[in-house]
C-alpha cells in the first residue's frame, strides 16, 4: 500500500515540470470559465450559491448535481483523456486511478469552488432592479424639483 502511495505522490509531482504541463493551467481556466457562466445564469434565475444549495437543499440537489455535471463534463473527460496521453508518454502505462484524481483536482474542484461565489459577485451586477412605477418616477421627480429650489 505504501508503495502504491508513494508512486502516486511521485506521479503527481512528476506531472507539474512534465510534457503537456500546460494543461494544469489550462483546465482550471476552463472550469473556471464554466463556473462562472453557471454562476451567471444561477444569479440571473435567483438561485443560491451552488456549492451550498446541494447541502443544504436536498430536494433539488438530483437536479443541481444534473445541471452541474452537464456544465462541467466535457473539462472533465477532457481532463481524462490528457492526463492519459501524458501517463502514456512520461509512464508509458496508464493507471486510471491516477487519470481520475487528476481530473477532479484540475476540472471538478475548481467548479465546485467557484460557481458559487461567481452567483454572489455577478448577483449585484445581473439582478434586474425592480422596474419603477409612474407613481414613483413622478415622486422622484418631484423631490428632485424641490430639494433645488
Amino acid at each position: 500500500m505504501s508503495d502504491l502511495l508513494s508512486r502516486l505522490i511521485d506521479n503527481m509531482i512528476g506531472r507539474v515540470d512534465g510534457p503537456m504541463h500546460i494543461r494544469l493551467l489550462l483546465q482550471p481556466l476552463m472550469a473556471t470559465f464554466f463556473a462562472i457562466k453557471s454562476g451567471m445564469k444561477d444569479a440571473k434565475a435567483g438561485d443560491p450559491p451552488y456549492f451550498w444549495a446541494l447541502f443544504t437543499n436536498p430536494d433539488h440537489r438530483r437536479a443541481m448535481l444534473r445541471n452541474g455535471w452537464k456544465s462541467i463534463s466535457n473539462t472533465f473527460i477532457m481532463a481524462i483523456v490528457m492526463d492519459i496521453i501524458y501517463q502514456l508518454i512520461k509512464l508509458h502505462t496508464i493507471y486510471p486511478v491516477e487519470a481520475l484524481l487528476v481530473a477532479i483536482i484540475l476540472a471538478i474542484i475548481p467548479y465546485l469552488l467557484l460557481r458559487g461565489p461567481a452567483n454572489l459577485f455577478l448577483r449585484h451586477f445581473v439582478t434586474p432592479k425592480p422596474p419603477v412605477t409612474s407613481a414613483e418616477h413622478s415622486s422622484a421627480i418631484q423631490t428632485e424639483v424641490v430639494g433645488k429650489h
